[in-house]
């Protein structure tokens, strides 16, 4: 990976040139549910940390929400919600464009075109709709989930996207979006830059409290499922002593499936205080699951006190994250623009004139 901005050809045809930036990253997060704890040490986080290494493009995919039914009203709420969680985090708008997904139209423009030239083989084989229209009446399943892949690699393709931070449950779909950037570059010529999943370091990947085989789920149903980024001190510590263990004593990190709960817990304590693994187990030797579950729940609610201040203190500024929000959709559409343009070209749609250069 260099830290050159791809080479795209423009709409005439005439060499560009080569403008010197960091590598590009492009993630977002949907506005359905709470963000929890999941979200912020697999994601959020880790955006913060490597922020001043890129050029950052963080968007709240409020279109790629409404592939399920949403309230109108919760919807907004949520996305507003969102937008200042990710800035409270620490994602700084000097180093990141933070925007709404529906604020530029770019991305549904794109999405249609790729939709167009994606195989039906390669979306039947898309484990995320076969998981998720499982779960749904056949009768309530939209043509929008089964083709949101499609407005991912959009939301991708769109900003020339060198690296998309992505869990493994998503790899999958950052795949597919190199197969169709580099199915449009044989078609129609070099337009798309081929990204590359950045998965998460170890320690990401959080299960839910009730349910430690599984990941912990914005969307799952269950009170004691997931501790969300905004959730009181109290509530905390009522999870997560609520939390799911085993019959076991012993407090050590395991692949055992049976031992799922307790080494969860161990990885939320580790990801919030970045002790040594070693350090971690020692702590805990001789000490029962009560002692364990009030630890984690302090390491928990001292970790997330500075984020839950700045979140407070930001939704009491009024109309300043609709205004931030606005500003970085000015910049995101400049820049998905230039892309669009060129790709409206190489597919043979006919310019608007006002945008035609007189001879």
């Amino acid at each position: 990976m260099t830290d050159q901005s791809p080479t795209v050809a423009s709409a005439t045809d005439t060499p560009t040139v080569i403008k010197q930036r960091p590598p590009r990253i492009f993630s977002g997060i949907q506005p359905t549910g709470q963000l929890h704890i999941g979200n912020y040490l697999g994601a959020l986080k880790q955006w913060a940390q490597l922020q001043s290494k890129y050029d950052n493009f963080y968007c709240i995919v409020d279109m790629h929400a409404i592939t399920i039914p949403q309230d109108p009203q919760e919807l907004r709420e949520s996305t507003r919600r969102n937008a200042a969680l990710y800035l409270a985090s620490g994602l700084d708008p000097k180093y990141c464009t933070i925007f709404v997904q529906s604020h530029v139209a770019a991305h549904a423009e794109l999405g249609w075109i790729l939709t167009c030239l994606t195989p039906l083989g390669w979306l039947n084989r898309m484990h995320q709709f076969k998981d998720k229209s499982a779960k749904m009446q056949a009768e309530s399943i939209s043509a929008g989930l089964y083709t949101y892949p499609t407005l991912m690699a959009a939301d991708i393709l769109l900003y020339q996207t060198d690296l998309v931070p992505v869990g493994d449950d998503q790899k999958q779909h950052v795949e597919l979006t190199r197969d169709l950037a580099q199915r449009f570059n044989s078609m129609f010529g070099e337009t798309f830059t081929l990204p590359d999943a950045m998965i998460p370091v170890s320690g990401a990947r959080i299960m839910g409290l009730d349910t430690p085989n599984a990941k912990m789920s914005k969307s799952a149903i269950g009170e004691g499922h997931a501790i969300t980024l905004l959730d009181s001190p109290e509530v905390i510590r009522k999870k997560m002593m609520r939390a799911t263990t085993d019959s076991h004593r012993e407090i050590k990190f395991s692949t055992d499936p049976e031992r799922a709960g307790v080494n969860n817990l161990l990885t939320i304590y580790q990801a919030f205080t970045d002790e040594p693994g070693e350090a971690i187990e020692a702590h805990f030797e001789g000490k029962g699951y009560g002692d364990l579950k009030k630890t984690v729940a302090e390491a928990v609610i001292e970790g997330l006190a500075p984020l839950q201040s700045r979140y407070y203190e930001l939704v009491k500024e009024g109309g300043a994250i609709d205004e931030l929000l606005a500003k970085s959709a000015e910049r995101a559409a400049e820049v998905a623009a230039q892309t669009l343009d060129l790709v409206r070209d190489r597919v043979g749609f006919i310019r608007l004139a006002s945008k035609v250069k007189p001879s």
